[in-house]
């Protein structure tokens, strides 16, 4: 179950970052300026952030393995059919398109994961499957940069596309909760149900509901504040270094995957943290805010990577932000299932993506594009190393011990 999740995470983020690393030869071909390019993403982020409110109330409505399945359906339609745009208002219609399916990608894992992992696992297996975003963005720039070469940029979006529909079949005939999975003994499903859980009643629970809890305002403030960092290197890291420390197409090619190894590395150690504590005996707020802790204090180091003479130690802090934030996401995402009962999780998922989408449009998307444009990158880079101290604190505030609660 976990590998599905891994898979399906990889490949959304190969549909999402295709667009960002051949922007240099699109831009050529359509005459896409910096402020255009920002709107684009811009459109990407406003469809994805309403998306992520729908997609969350209608997976706990009709379940995971639907849900899923809808999602994925939609955002690989929308990924092929970028192969027909002319013009950037055409680009930024199908990257709409592309962030409402791909907004049911969170909230349907993070519910798979409660499903199917005891709570001092789930960080860890969250770590594993966010970890698909970095596979995808270090296997990717180099695929894409060869697959444009020899088969121009458009056919890069349907072989990735049809990546999503493969991987629909193998969900459809595998995807079960514990309870009725044929595979799953009785010892399994022991571990699996370890926790001690409140009592659930059936049915969904309301956007309502959910926001009168100080947990859910916690969490969704927590996204807007550091979402908005990870799209900022996803989105501008490839023109960065394109523009500013002039890498060629071959050279982003072997940089971003060196980046985003470093994600990888940090997304499972984030998760790892937190786990290993609890094991240890640690009550589970702490330490989940221990192992966030830990990645928030190494962002104001690694933005000083927009300072460095060397391109190679400009490329270690950038990877070492991309390490912090993925550590720290893993953590983030996990205290939904850690506070929430199963049924509120793809809900409150949701809530929280809509803020980090909010968050996303005005600082990685429409204010970078104002301000790369008019002052350079060096303020933009700068200020993306303060967010995730202050959501610390938020989440500190808000969560407390992390305890379940009732909705």
């Amino acid at each position: 179950m976990l590998a599905l999740l891994f898979f399906a995470t990889t490949i959304n983020y190969l549909d999402r970052i295709v667009f960002s690393v051949l922007i240099p030869v699109i831009r050529q071909e359509m005459h896409i300026s910096d402020e255009h390019y920002g709107y684009v993403n811009g459109a990407f982020q406003a469809a994805y952030m309403i998306g992520f409110l729908f997609m969350g109330k209608f997976i706990d409505r009709f379940g995971t393995r639907i849900g899923y399945a809808v999602a994925i359906s939609w955002w690989s339609i929308a990924a092929g059919l970028h192969t027909i745009a002319q013009s950037a208002a055409g680009l930024g219609f199908w990257r709409g398109m592309l962030g409402l399916g791909e907004s049911g990608n969170f909230p349907a894992a993070i519910k798979s994961v409660a499903e199917w992992f005891p709570r001092k696992d789930r960080a860890f297996a969250t770590g594993i499957f966010n970890a698909g975003s970095n596979v995808a963005a270090m296997i990717g720039p180099p695929l894409f940069a060869w697959m444009t070469i020899h088969l121009g940029w458009r056919d890069c979006f349907l072989i990735t596309a049809s990546l999503g529909f493969i991987w629909l079949l193998l969900w459809l005939l595998s995807y079960r909760v514990p309870e009725r999975h044929p595979s799953v003994n009785a010892a399994e499903l022991q571990y699996i149900q370890s926790d001690d859980k409140l009592s659930e009643d059936a049915g969904t629970v309301s956007w309502r509901q959910a926001l009168q809890k100080k947990q859910t305002w916690g969490f969704a403030i927590a996204k807007f504040l550091t979402d908005p960092v990870w799209w900022f290197f996803l989105y501008w890291l490839p023109p960065y270094l394109y523009d500013v420390r002039k890498f060629n197409l071959i050279e982003i090619g072997w940089a971003l995957p060196v980046v985003y190894l470093m994600a990888d590395a940090g997304s499972v150690g984030g998760g790892w943290i937190s786990g290993f504590l609890m094991r240890r005996g640690w009550p589970n707020g702490k330490a989940r805010k221990t192992a966030m802790a830990v990645c928030a204090s190494a962002m104001p180091v690694a933005v000083l990577s927009v300072l460095a003479d060397s391109p190679i130690l400009a490329i270690g802090l950038v990877s070492l932000a991309t390490a912090g934030h993925q550590g720290w996401s893993a953590n983030l995402f996990t205290t939904t299932s850690d506070i929430f009962p199963q049924r509120a999780v793809a809900s409150v998922t949701g809530i929280g993506g809509f803020a980090g989408g909010l968050g996303g449009i005005l600082i990685s998307a429409i204010i970078p594009g104002y301000m790369v444009s008019h002052f350079g990158y060096t303020p933009v880079f700068l200020s993306m190393g303060l967010f995730h101290l202050t959501a610390l604190l938020v989440v500190h505030k808000t969560m407390g011990d992390m305890r379940q609660i009732e909705v």
